[in-house]
């Protein structure tokens, strides 16, 4: 990710009074447009803006201006910081701007609706909310749930859609049983699904030992009861 221009309007203003660049070769470096560089070279754009060196903040050389002034068409690029910074983490609800504030009720409609596995933590990290106002939501005692509407909050620019992902990957990881995650679904084949033999051991393993035992019971229950029959019989005969 290419690292940001620091103070574009006065960079150009310190190039316009410090270099022979063209408007064009000032406009591509500072992201401005052409018309602006030749407003501040004209006096009509960043009036009163001290003009900032992009050599002292590391971010252009001498080298770099020299060989831009020589050549016309070529643009400038900027210089590799020498420090990168750590992004800062961000601690507590996500700002949202006062104009999309509005918005979250509806952005608490979709991820119930499409996302239920989410948790309030983490719809209040996406949205910027607060629980109570997912309680209202969920509880339709919002004061203005007759007119919510679902709507994405990646569309409504409440959250990137990296974010939405992460958090539902999160919470899908955490639905997931133990048994499922550690060995997966175990399928029978044909010949088990059709014989009834997919009795399987909990560490997903036929056992031998225990069919074993099922024939043997099976085995002792039929002889006891031709025994009880044939004794039934007997009886009936000596009745008789």
């Amino acid at each position: 990710m290419a690292t940001p221009l620091l103070m574009p309007k006065a960079t150009a203003v310190w190039l316009v009074d410090n270099t022979a660049l063209s408007f064009d070769q000032i406009a591509a470096f500072c992201s401005l447009h052409p018309l602006e560089v030749q407003g501040v070279a004209d006096g009509d754009v960043a009036g009163g803006i001290m003009g900032a060196n992009p050599i002292q903040n590391g971010q252009l050389t001498r080298e770099e201006i020299e060989k831009a002034e020589a050549d016309p068409m070529y643009r400038m690029k900027m210089s590799e910081p020498k420090v990168r910074v750590a992004a800062v983490k961000r601690k507590g609800p996500r700002y949202t701007p006062i104009s999309r504030r509005n918005e979250r009720p509806n952005a608490i409609k979709w991820l119930i609706r499409n996302h239920p596995e989410l948790k309030d933590a983490q719809i209040m990290r996406l949205v910027g909310t607060t629980k109570s106002t997912i309680d209202s939501v969920k509880e339709g005692t919002h004061w203005n749930t007759a007119n919510l509407a679902a709507m994405d909050p990646v569309t409504l620019g409440l959250c990137s859609q990296i974010d939405l992902d992460l958090e539902v990957k999160r919470a899908s990881k955490g639905t997931t049983t133990p048994d499922e995650a550690d060995h997966g679904t175990m399928l029978l084949s044909a010949e088990e699904a059709l014989t009834g033999a997919g009795s399987r051991s909990p560490g997903g393993s036929n056992d031998p030992a225990l069919h074993d035992d099922v024939q043997k019971e099976e085995q002792i229950d039929a002889d006891s009861v031709f025994a009880s029959l044939k004794s039934v019989r007997h009886d009936d005969d000596d009745d008789l």
